[in-house]
C-alpha cells in the first residue's frame, strides 16, 4: 500500500506499540498516541524509523489513517477524545470486549460489538473498519512474519482494503471478513483463544483461514 501517515490511537501499549513498530519499518509515517504526551514521545523514540509521540487528540488529528489499540474499558473515553480529529478518515479499531476476570468467556456489549460501538461513538462521518483482534501481541515485537490470519471487517469494501494492506505491511495476512457488525466473531474468537493458550500452553494461539489464495 502508499505509504501512509498513521496515528497509532494507545501506541504505548503492547498491541499498539507492536503494530506501529512494524508499520514504521515498512515505511510509514507512524504517529504515536497516549493520554501522556511524554510517554508517547519516549515510545517513538524506543520505536525511531521517524516515529513522533504525540497526546492522543493531536496524533488522531495529524494521521491520515488512525488506529485505536486501546483496552474495551477505555474504549468510550479515548474515542470521545479524539473524535474531533477522524471525520472522513478510516479508523481501524482493534478493541476486543474483554471483562476481567473471566477473560476466556465470550462477553459481547449490549451494542453487538465493540466495533459498532466505536462507530456509534464517532458517528457517520467516521469510517471504522475492525481488524487485529486475534494476533498475540508479544509476537509483533519479533522479527519475520506471523503465523496468523487478521480478519477485517467494515461496511465499505474499500476502506477494509486499507486495513488489509496494514496487515500486510505488519507481516500479516488481511482476509475480508464482511460488513462491521460480523466484527463480533473476531471479538468473541479473542476470548476463545485465550482459552486454548491457558489449555493448551500455546504461545500465542492465531487463526488461519484456509482455502484462499494468498
Amino acid at each position: 500500500m502508499a505509504k501512509t501517515a498513521i496515528a497509532v490511537i494507545g501506541g504505548t501499549g503492547k498491541l499498539g506499540s507492536g503494530l506501529a513498530l512494524r508499520w514504521a519499518r515498512a515505511g510509514h509515517a507512524v504517529l504515536i498516541g497516549s493520554r501522556d504526551a511524554a510517554r508517547a514521545a519516549e515510545a517513538a523514540a524506543e520505536i525511531g524509523n521517524g516515529a513522533r509521540g504525540l497526546a492522543n487528540a493531536e496524533a488522531a488529528a495529524a494521521g491520515e489513517v488512525v488506529a485505536v489499540t486501546v483496552p474495551f474499558a477505555s474504549q468510550a473515553e479515548i474515542l470521545t477524545d479524539i473524535r474531533g480529529g477522524v471525520a472522513g478518515k478510516i479508523v481501524v479499531d482493534t478493541t476486543v470486549p474483554l471483562m476481567p476476570p473471566k477473560v476466556a468467556r465470550v462477553q459481547l456489549p449490549a451494542t453487538g460489538s465493540a466495533a459498532l460501538a466505536a462507530q456509534a461513538l464517532l458517528g457517520e462521518k467516521a469510517r471504522v473498519v475492525s481488524a487485529f483482534h486475534n494476533v498475540a501481541a508479544h509476537k509483533l515485537s519479533l522479527d519475520g512474519p506471523i503465523d496468523c490470519d487478521v480478519l477485517v471487517f467494515g461496511d465499505a469494501p474499500a476502506d477494509r482494503e486499507v486495513a488489509v494492506g496494514l496487515a500486510e505491511a505488519a507481516g500479516l495476512r488481511g482476509v475480508h471478513g464482511g460488513p462491521l457488525a460480523n466484527s463480533a466473531a473476531a471479538e468473541a474468537l479473542t476470548s476463545v483463544l485465550i482459552g486454548i493458550n491457558k489449555r493448551y500452553k500455546a504461545n500465542g494461539a492465531g487463526v488461519r483461514i484456509t482455502g484462499i489464495d494468498g
